[in-house]
């Protein structure tokens, strides 16, 4: 979440005309984040979330991403729902962008997660992998393997200004994940694809739910895995904690089993999510807007996250054994 688009108070106000949701008590823009304008909202009737979608969420995606919302909240995943207006419909637009409201999610982010977060994290993600089996509109992933030479070709001339050589390792980490090594026929459906900390809450140590689901597309569940053994299972100074890993991966597979197949191209799918986190972030922090409310993510931080996934010899190096029991 973030602030690009600025909102006034008397346009707000004007906007949730459009609402049974009472009157305008406040509102604030959301910093976290980088990728649309995201506001809390208070009014006389509850707390929401106003999302405006800037230029990176196409307008035709829109429908994916609400529709699924709903289809997971009835098959039993605590998420946020969009809310519809008086018209009953939730799209429309203000500030000049498409926006919608949603319910807000009682919770808190965890900053520290710990393995019990972890645990948490891995069951949630199985369920939504299973909630999302009959979701009838699809997604394709554009931020899957095709997709990751534009962003290195948007960033590359100025990829050493980040960190020396940034370039160079790029550029040969592409070659050989472009070279026909990533899989093409593990299990597929509804992934999430951005499932940080920041989008998962928790009341204590229990998740309360799942949220942000810009992202959300049709691709191989263990790549989300992956993404997640990315988010979830790193300390502050960029060292993988097994443990947390082994307990990530336990509780996802009580839930949904990893195949053979998957369990093998683990450690490969974990180096494809590492390339494709730090070319987006590569990207937005050498492009912030002027004026923007936005703390750009640090691209260096998945630079040290690559280099532990291309040293993996198996997944055990991930807590879990090629037989799909835990280490």
């Amino acid at each position: 979440m973030a602030v690009y688009t600025d909102v006034a108070a008397d346009d707000l106000a004007e906007f949730l005309t459009q609402y049974d949701l009472g009157d305008l008590l406040s509102y604030k823009g959301i910093a976290e984040g980088v990728e649309n304008s995201n506001f809390l909202l208070h009014t006389s009737k509850g707390s929401y979330i106003l999302t405006l979608y800037e230029k990176r969420v196409a307008k035709n995606d829109l429908p994916f991403f609400l529709g699924l919302m709903t289809h997971l909240a009835e098959h039993g995943i605590n998420c946020p729902l969009p809310v519809k207006g008086k018209d009953g419909e939730a799209l429309r637009e203000l500030a000049e962008r498409p926006a919608v409201i949603i319910t807000f999610l009682e919770g808190v982010w965890p900053r520290k997660p710990n393995a019990t977060h972890c645990a948490g994290v891995g069951q949630a993600l199985a369920k939504m992998h299973l909630a999302g089996r009959n979701f009838a509109i699809r997604r394709p992933n554009a931020l899957s393997v095709s997709g990751w030479r534009p962003l290195f070709d948007a960033a590359s001339t100025r990829a050493d200004e980040v960190q020396p050589g940034l370039r160079g390792f790029l550029s040969t980490e592409l070659d050989y994940l472009e070279s026909g090594v990533w899989p093409t026929s593990l299990p597929e459906g509804v992934i999430h694809a951005d499932l940080f900390n920041d989008n998962v809450f928790f009341l204590g140590d229990q998740l309360s739910g799942l949220i942000d689901f810009t992202f959300a597309c049709n691709d191989m569940f263990a790549y989300d895995v992956a993404i997640c053994l990315n988010a979830w299972c790193f300390e502050r100074d960029d060292s993988f904690n097994v443990t947390k890993a082994r307990a990530f991966l336990n509780a996802y597979g009580r839930e949904r089993k990893l195949t053979e197949a998957e369990e093998a191209a683990l450690p490969l799918l974990a180096r494809g999510a590492a390339i494709r986190f730090l070319l987006t972030r590569l990207v937005d922090w050498l492009n912030v807007p002027p004026g923007a409310l936005v703390r750009p993510k640090d691209p260096l931080e998945y630079v040290r996250k690559l280099r532990f996934h291309q040293s993996v010899t198996s997944v055990r190096d991930y807590g879990l054994m090629p037989s799909g029991l835990v280490a």
